[in-house]
Parts: structure tokens; sequence; C-alpha cells
């Protein structure tokens, strides 16, 4: 009943905008490219401890797409997570730089552990606390977020005429392997990003999505932008204090480099997929899942097959996740966690970031995807399992899929029930109970029903 009631609530309020068919809405499409340094700075905390060294810049980088009527924007930010008001201001101020609504936007975190880790609703609690512990400055949240939505409204004055969207697919060799090992009695081993055992290692790469797909907007055949999409945890080292971009920064950075094209790379639903099968934390390694992962991007961008487009849509699905409640979770027990000064910080941390999230997920979660020619891009919250990612390739088989995860951050895991039975640390970390994969399939059903 609880399930039906939620499925009911977060019912299909369903949004489309759309150009006019036809010559004068072909004219009309447009799209702009931008970038912000977001590095954050020395002695600000990272995913586990302060930044002590900067070894790569950490970008955001976007666009914006007009068809004449609206503007839409998708942007990828080299952190490892955003939550609640922290992603509400990146939407927003993006928002009312290009002269659009937070509906249009879509901000997605490519989930570098190298990067920081900012839950602003967090962050409010513990300054309020009697003992202030700060993870993340918000000034410097307002600085950042500022100098990126200034990118992007000079970036209008660069608006392109594009008539065309390239698609192309490449299986990309010895990177991703699923997390969740499976074992005997219908349990799971975790297979960590960067893997030292070799039992685990020589175990089965497993359920991943080995595909790389590339979205390239373009026109008279000359790519304006490419998209990159591809599904695993995109670390492979993290917890020495650097900032890095890691390996899917170094390979589409060199990529925009060889062919002077802008590149975005979105992280699909990596929830349960690692490198770890090919990873062994070494500076070697890097070096190779870099090559291989280089490697299928630039096969993707020369197989890139053009299709003409005269206009585009955008859909807005809103769901409710539902919040767990359980032990741990209650949030009367995390307020009194984080009012007890015996406490260690971590324990502040958790409880303040338990209760910002579940704070914010009583309100609903905007899904969007936008339709341009074959192309299909669906926006996922939190770090939904691959399953997810499957399952909405699975609508339309017959159409160009791509899935970003890692939007707006506060449901954490979003796991499939059946991984609440064969326990492992992904439904233990998750703010959802295990009906949350009913409600957000159908919520992805809405999301890509037909025209």
């Amino acid at each position: 009943m609880r399930l039906l009631l939620l499925i009911s609530t977060v019912a299909c309020a369903l949004t489309w905008t759309a150009a006019t068919a036809g010559v004068e809405a072909a004219a009309g499409l447009r799209v702009a490219t931008f970038r912000a340094d977001v590095t954050i700075p020395m002695g600000h905390w990272l995913y586990r401890r302060p930044v002590e060294t900067h070894e790569t810049p950490l970008l955001a980088k976007g666009i914006v797409l007009c068809d004449g009527e609206d503007r839409y924007v998708l942007c990828a930010v080299d952190w490892c997570t955003m939550r609640n008001a922290a992603h509400e201001t990146f939407v927003r101020k993006l928002a009312e730089a290009v002269g659009t609504v937070p509906d249009r936007v879509a901000v997605h975190c490519v989930h570098q552990h190298t990067a920081p880790s900012v839950d602003a609703g967090a962050q409010k609690l513990l300054d309020e606390a009697k003992r202030p512990l700060t993870r993340i400055d918000l000034k410097f949240l307002d600085e950042v977020t500022d100098r990126l939505a200034a990118a992007a409204k000079e970036s209008l004055g660069r608006l392109e005429a594009f008539d065309a969207v390239g698609t192309a697919e490449i299986m990309v060799d010895r990177v991703a392997s699923i997390r969740r090992v499976p074992v005997e009695g219908g349990k799971v081993r975790t297979r960590w990003s960067a893997c030292k055992d070799p039992e685990l290692r020589a175990m089965t790469e497993g359920p991943i999505d080995p595909m790389l797909r590339t979205v390239t907007l373009a026109r008279g055949g000359k790519p304006l932008v490419r998209l990159h999409y591809y599904t695993t945890h995109p670390q492979s080292f993290y917890g020495d204090g650097r900032t890095c971009y890691d390996v899917p920064g170094f390979a589409r950075e060199r990529l925009e480099e060889k062919e002077g094209v802008f590149q975005i790379y979105c992280t699909g639903c990596a929830g349960d997929v690692t490198m770890g099968k090919y990873n062994d934390g070494t500076p070697e390694a890097r070096t190779e899942l870099t090559d291989r992962l280089y490697a299928a991007m630039e096969a993707s961008a020369g197989s890139t097959k053009l299709t003409p487009v005269d206009h585009v849509a955008w859909r807005v699905v809103p769901v409710q996740l539902p919040v767990r409640t359980d032990e741990g979770f209650d949030i009367e027990a995390n307020w009194k966690i984080l009012a007890d000064p015996q406490r260690k910080e971590s324990d502040w941390s958790r409880a303040a970031g338990r209760i910002a999230c579940a704070k914010r997920m009583q309100r609903p979660i905007a899904l969007g995807s936008l339709a341009v020619g074959p192309v299909r891009t669906v926006h996922l919250p939190g770090e939904p399992m691959i399953e997810f990612q499957h399952f909405a390739g699975g609508l339309l088989p017959e159409g160009f899929v791509v899935v970003a995860g890692y939007g707006l951050g506060d449901p954490g895991y979003v796991c499939t029930a059946k991984a609440y039975e064969e326990g492992g640390y992904e439904p233990s970390a998750s703010m959802c109970p295990p009906d949350a994969e009913e409600v957000l399939k159908t919520a992805i059903r809405k999301l890509l029903a037909a025209e």
C-alpha cells in the first residue's frame, strides 16, 4: 500500500517544451559551450581529508542549448557529490544566468573521489552545532557557482547553429567491472575501485554496461561539442589529499586537445561498478586505464554517424524517493548524535548529512530528459546501480539512450530491492529503503514514454 501511495503521489506531471518542426525551427537550434575552474582551495575538505596538493584542476564543463523558444543546460562537474542546497545553488544560478528555469538545467558530478563531496545543508547544521565543524566553506560555494554562472552567461554571445546530432558507441576494453561480486549463499563480496586481492581481481567482470556512448552536436558535418557517457566509478586512487580529475578527465582533455572539439564526460549508473578488476592502485594502472578509455573515446568520435535534426524537446518527471527510518537513519537519533560533544567528528558529520538529506528528500526530485533526433538523455539523482541503466536502455531498444547519474546526491546509493537481501556496502549506505527501486523505475518509464 505504501508503495502504491508513493507512486500515485509522484505521478506524472509531465512538462514538454519543443520547437516547431521545419526550417524556422532548424534555424533556431543553437548551442554554446562553457567551462569554469571549480578546484577546491588548499586546506578545504576533499572526499576524506583536506586538500594538500593539486595534481590537476577540477573543471565544470557544459552546454547551453537553444531551440528558438527555450534554453536548456547540461553540465558535468569534476566533484564527487553535491547535495541539497549545494546542487540547488548550481542549478539555480545556471538557470538565472542563461534565462531559463531550474527544471531545464541538469547538473551532474563526474564522481571522482579526488574531489569534494559538498553538502551545504549538513554544513549549515555543523556551523550551528555546539562544537562547529567545517567540511566546506559556504563562501567558496557561492564564489565557485558565481564563476560558473558567469561563464554560462558569457557563452550566450557565442551560440552557434547546429543541424545534426551524431551518435556512436564503442566497447571499452578492460576498464569497468562489477563491485558486488556474487559468492555462495546469495551474498556478495566488495571489489573496491583499487583492488590488490588477486582472487577478487580474477572474478567475473559482471553485468556492467561495457559501452561508451558519444553524442555529438554538429553543423555542416563539423562537430561543435561531444558528450561522452560511460559507467564506472571513475577513480583509480583517492585518500591522499590530491585534487585530480583522474582517468576520465585525463582522457577527456587529451581528446579535446587532439580534436579541437569541446568534450564533456558524464558518469552513468555506477553505484555498483568500479575499475577494481583492472586496477591495483598503482600509477601504471592509472596510465593503462586512461589509455583504454581514451582509445574508446577517440574511436567513438571517429565512428560518429550524423542525423539531421530540426527540433529538440525536454521532458521533466518529478519523483519522490522514500527515505529510510531504520536504525542509524532515524532523524531524532541523529539529532542526538549531532548534539553530543563527546562523539567523534565523523559521527557528527554523518549525522548532519543524514538529517539534511532526509529533509531534502521530503520534496520531489526533478528527473529530466532531452530528446534530440534519436537521442534520449536520462538524468538521475544519487548513485544508481547499473540495473537502472539497463532498465532505461531497454525501454527504447531502437533508440539511443544515454544516462547520467550523480545529479542531486541526497539519495546516496539507489539500490535494487535484491541488493538489500544480498547485503554489502551499497545498501548499508543508502538513504533509501528497498521499495525505492520500483518508485524510480516507474518515474523512468514516464520519462521515456513514447512522444
